[in-house]
């Protein structure tokens, strides 16, 4: 029990860690972006969309180093399922209704329709190949194109100066962001054996929690103040990133083994929900009880990981 208690302290201090060094670096990052003239829209779909799947990679890279690989799928699904059913059920209820705007239905959407079903049969055969890895890189760029088209670009007068800190930042933020990792993925591989239970089914619930706990945050905030189209597009734009970045880079250090109840059991799962949120807002908008509908459907998906777990 002692030793499990340590593991757990170690888990939920290195979650912390990696969270708030994964938001220094993309602050930094941004900083520096901005003082060297980029967009500050090209940031925000770039940077800032990429530190939100920030942790969820760290984990995933050292956990196909550390010799288990198959944390990075349920690190990827668990995610998914947890930014959109228990994220945007949480924001549905707060705000009573969540207008969707037109990117979100007309680009968001549809590439999140669209990464959930190419992960669904790229695993079908248990692992992921690098030809895979490549063909999910090529789908974060096309969305990344669609999601700039059009857009207006500043100029590029008035550019906000980088300090040192910024770099500091930068630097020690990326550090910590890979040592925090490392010892996420130590502590769920020593809980696991202790309670006698997969990784990956402290990668499908905790790590997800855990990761997920910024987007909660965020479009809480956002939607207390009115913004929840930002909430969502938050949850969403993660959503496509978990799956394009956060499956394909890892790949590149090693193979990707997928289990089978992932695929027979949580992957099913996950394009369910994908499924239900595309008929929920078909008439744009999240009402409420769609919201409620949401949150059900986690307490249930977290009933199905305890069942299977042997728990």
């Amino acid at each position: 029990m002692d030793l499990l208690l340590l593991q757990a302290g170690i888990f939920i201090v290195s979650i912390a860690a990696l969270l708030w060094a994964s938001d220094k670096f993309v602050e930094a990052a941004e900083n520096i972006g901005l003082s060297l003239g980029i967009s500050p829209f090209i940031i925000g779909v770039t940077i800032v969309a990429f530190g939100t799947s920030l942790p969820e990679l760290a984990t995933s890279i050292v956990a196909v180093l550390d010799g288990t690989p198959e944390i990075v799928i349920g690190n990827v699904v668990g995610s998914n399922i947890t930014n959109i059913a228990l994220v945007l059920g949480l924001t549905a209820v707060v705000v009573k209704n969540i207008d969707l705007e037109y990117n979100l239905w007309h680009i968001d959407i549809p590439f999140l329709w669209g990464s959930a079903f190419l992960l669904y049969f790229a695993v079908m055969d248990g692992n992921l190949s690098t030809y895979e890895a490549f063909l999910f890189l090529g789908g974060i760029a096309i969305f990344l194109a669609y999601s700039l088209k059009g857009q207006d670009r500043p100029d590029k007068k008035d550019r906000p100066s980088a300090s040192w800190k910024d770099y500091a930042f930068l630097i020690a933020g990326g550090a910590i962001v890979s040592i925090s990792a490392s010892y996420v993925i130590s502590a769920i591989t020593e809980i696991s054996v202790i309670l006698n239970i997969a990784p990956t089914v402290i990668a499908l619930s905790a790590v997800a929690i855990g990761t997920s706990l910024p987007e909660v945050a965020v479009s809480l905030a956002a939607a207390r103040k009115g913004k929840a189209s930002i909430a969502v597009g938050n949850a969403l734009g993660s959503n496509i990133f978990n799956t394009f970045i956060v499956m394909s880079i890892p790949r590149f250090f090693g193979k990707l083994s997928i289990p089978e109840d992932i695929i027979s059991i949580y992957l099913p799962l996950m394009l369910v929900m994908t499924i239900l949120l595309g008929v929920m807002s078909n008439n744009r908008k999240i009402t409420r009880w769609e919201g409620l509908v949401l949150i059900l459907f986690y307490l249930w998906y977290f009933g199905v990981i305890v069942e299977n777990s042997g728990g």
